[in-house]
């Protein structure tokens, strides 16, 4: 008698595509262990992301504009929300699976730095040049998180926590969605965060655009996602219609030139890598301070490696915090 989980089994063999990832078909973990009886592996390495310390962090990581006062500004985590959202979507109308398109999206940012792409830098500078947060992320879940014994997820996942951007691509269609929901939300919804701290109006965005895309940040979601669907239907890739494709890229190079290169909220971006980069330098004089795990990982990592990951894991209010702390003297008052 089938149990839940082989029932969901059962239902993905029924109802997905071709090309989707059947979770029975999972290249496995690196540590293996009982199988849940009613979750699919899948299922289950969501819920061990959404429980993760990592995952919590995000709350308080910058997606683009650095510590925002106002309440409706994205950060790292409900970007994170927001492309997982928009992937889920593609993924049912194409017949894929949703809880590998789900975990894939939820654990894409787990190696972000705090300061968003500012941290990024300082860590390819002060570490190595070959720093990405996409590798970070899989050292989070594979040597980082649950005090340091990982969270041991499944092959799939780690392969699109991996390759959601950059020039490799994943090997999974399910990852291939996550790359291209990671654009269209971030495109969007930093258009959104612009236009809400004045550095846009709405008529600056090229007519051209408008008139492809639409007017609002709704429209522009929906004519991006429909694109994908209709592109990518009954075939082995995750692709956008040609029209669809040439303005959305066209908007991201305007979001480069007018939001993420030159106005006055990424003005603190300096101060950010200077603190980053002083706190970096400091650890590394001082190794004997890293606390918990990053100071017991000496013992078989390199000193800039266990600061790397000190820092790289860091929010942005820990970092000023600790940056304060170290730096910033205290006034001395009379009792």
């Amino acid at each position: 008698m089938f149990g839940v989980r082989e029932e969901l089994l059962e239902r993905e063999r029924c109802t997905l595509s071709p090309f989707a990832c059947q979770s029975a078909d999972t290249k496995g973990r690196e540590n293996d262990y009982r199988p849940c009886d009613i979750r699919t592996e899948f299922q289950r390495d969501r819920d061990r992301i959404i429980h993760s310390q990592s995952f919590r962090r995000l709350m308080y990581k910058t997606q683009v504009f650095l510590a925002p006062a106002g309440d409706h500004y994205r950060t790292r985590l409900t970007h994170t929300l927001e492309v997982t959202q928009i992937a889920r979507t593609i993924a049912r109308a194409l017949f894929l699976n949703e809880d590998l398109t789900e975990a894939i999206g939820l654990g894409h940012d787990l190696g972000h730095t705090p300061f968003g792409h500012a941290g990024e830098l300082v860590m390819q500078s002060e570490f190595s040049p070959s720093f990405s947060h996409n590798a970070q992320g899989v050292r989070v879940v594979e040597r980082l998180e649950n005090g340091g014994r990982g969270l041991n997820l499944t092959f799939e996942v780690r392969d699109g926590i991996a390759h959601h951007s950059g020039d490799t691509m994943p090997e999974t269609m399910e990852g291939k969605v996550i790359r291209i929901a990671d654009r269209i939300a971030y495109i969007n919804h930093d258009i959104d965060d612009a236009l809400r701290a004045g550095i846009l109006s709405q008529d600056e965005i090229p007519a051209s655009i408008r008139q492809v895309l639409g007017e609002t940040h709704g429209d522009r979601i929906n004519t991006m996602v429909g694109s994908v669907v209709r592109a990518s239907k009954d075939i082995p890739d995750i692709l956008m219609e040609e029209e669809i494709k040439e303005a959305t890229d066209e908007l991201r190079r305007f979001l480069f030139a007018r939001v993420y290169r030159d106005n006055a909220a990424k003005d603190e971006e300096g101060k950010a890598k200077d603190m980053l980069a002083t706190l970096f330098r400091y650890f590394m004089g001082h190794p004997e301070e890293l606390p918990g795990l990053y100071g017991r990982n000496l013992k078989t990592e390199t000193v800039a490696r266990c600061v790397c990951d000190y820092l790289s894991g860091m929010t942005d209010r820990y970092a000023i915090e600790l940056y304060r702390k170290l730096f910033i003297p205290e006034v001395w008052r009379v009792k």
